[in-house]
């Protein structure tokens, strides 16, 4: 496996997120550049990040400001809060939170301090299951002083790496002394979160786009991006033969002129595999499609993690495959939905690759990624269903192969891995 990481910003992008400096940057580093800036007025940054537009870039795009207004409403009511700043990158295709942690955690800790200044946090958690992350959160927190972070008190708390512990209500479980695995809704976090307290629970890549928001103002973030989409984003592009890349990107750039830019022919491309595995699959229109949110749910995918995996040599139905049984093995083992939903359609998808699954098995492995979405106490059974059914949609003239055990490219091999297009290290 090839674990070589190319890291770069998109030509002519003045970089926020990347920097490309040798070895993790230092404290006075980070303040040569213009970090921990005195937060003046809460209230003007609170109203400059519902302006730019930011949104959550763990995978939802959920509006950053409507997540701070909730917890900060709690705590002008007199409660405490609590902030959970969350690596714990679950997504085997993505690797843009591990960096950031390991290179910039300075830029995460400045974007947690904002964060915890604006809904009232005394205290933070940085969740991680990456130790080299944690080393390094460890160490910038070391080269601080006491008053660096506000008063701001930060603990770091390390997971075993699952595809579940990502999940908020996993962070929450796992920061009380729980497993991490998620737990039924309601209570959310922002309701009933770390030590029963309303806390915000906020990507590391969100958080660390704060700064910029602070220092540069609300029009400046939006001067990238789109209307809908402001800002760039941290791209994971694996797959095509060639070495993993994170790239910053404006939000709206061209799939196809990443694709160039990463050196794979477009004309190679049979389709790509979105936002990690969340979003599913999707066939060759990704490459007229755009990187926004608002764009790909036009072609029925999306973003999600920003992390985007080229299907060039595999076979799209032997890597559909591979990933729903990674759900089958990755599930949290508690909701029988999912437990049952994830192998069922596994097994589907195996017996398809194979050739030997027939017309039943085809209807069945439809009903079942639209009968099951919902259910659980998290999004993986959603994901899994995203999986076969884009599947389906996707590639049918290759599924239709596998019915009669016709695939060339499969004769030759069938395309099997345990975590498809995973960045195993940097």
């Amino acid at each position: 496996m090839n674990t070589e990481l190319t890291v770069a910003a998109w030509p002519g992008l003045t970089p926020r997120l990347l920097r490309t400096g040798p070895g993790p940057e230092s404290g006075d580093q980070y303040r040569d550049a213009g970090g921990y800036l005195p937060l003046d007025d809460v209230d003007a940054l609170h109203d400059a990040i519902a302006h730019a537009g930011v949104l959550g870039r763990g995978g939802a795009a959920f509006p950053m400001a409507v997540k701070l207004s909730t917890v900060r409403r709690a705590f002008q009511r007199g409660a405490d809060t609590v902030l959970v700043a969350n690596g714990e990158e679950g997504e085997p295709a993505s690797v843009k939170d591990r960096w950031l942690l390991r290179n910039r955690p300075h830029l995460v800790l400045d974007g947690l301090r904002l964060a915890a200044q604006i809904i009232g946090a005394r205290h933070a958690h940085v969740y991680v299951s990456d130790a080299r992350a944690a080393c390094a959160v460890r160490a910038a927190l070391g080269e601080l002083a006491p008053d660096a972070l506000d008063d701001l008190t930060v603990t770091v708390q390390v997971v075993e790496p699952t595809y579940v512990a990502g999940e908020e209500t996993a962070a929450v479980r796992a920061i009380n002394g729980g497993p991490a695995k998620p737990t039924d809704k309601p209570p959310r976090p922002f309701e009933e979160g770390v030590g029963g307290l309303p806390t915000m629970v906020s990507n590391v890549e969100t958080l660390a786009n704060l700064p910029h928001v602070h220092r540069h103002g609300a029009a400046d973030y939006r001067r990238e991006g789109t209307e809908r989409s402001p800002g760039t984003f941290l791209a994971t592009l694996t797959g095509g033969g060639r070495s993993p890349g994170l790239y910053e990107l404006p939000f709206g750039t061209s799939a196809a002129d990443l694709v160039a830019l990463h050196g794979v022919p477009v004309d190679r491309i049979r389709g790509a595999l979105m936002g990690g595995y969340f979003a599913g699959l999707l066939d060759r229109r990704v490459l007229g499609g755009a990187l926004d949110h608002e764009s790909l749910r036009g072609l029925g995918s999306g973003l999600g993690c920003g992390a985007v995996s080229l299907i060039t040599d595999e076979c799209p139905v032997a890597v559909g495959a591979s990933v729903l049984s990674y759900y089958d093995r990755e599930n949290a083992d508690q909701c029988g939905s999912c437990f049952n939903g994830t192998a069922a359609m596994a097994a589907a998808a195996g017996a398809l690759r194979d050739g030997v699954a027939d017309a039943d098995d085809l209807a069945r492995l439809q009903r079942w990624s639209v009968v099951l979405r919902g259910r659980g106490a998290c999004a993986t059974l959603d994901a899994a269903c995203n999986i076969a059914a884009s599947l389906l949609a996707m590639f049918p003239d290759d599924v239709a192969r596998h019915l009669t055990a016709d695939c060339p490219t499969c004769s030759a091999g069938a395309f099997h891995a345990a975590r498809p297009f995973e960045v195993e290290s940097l």
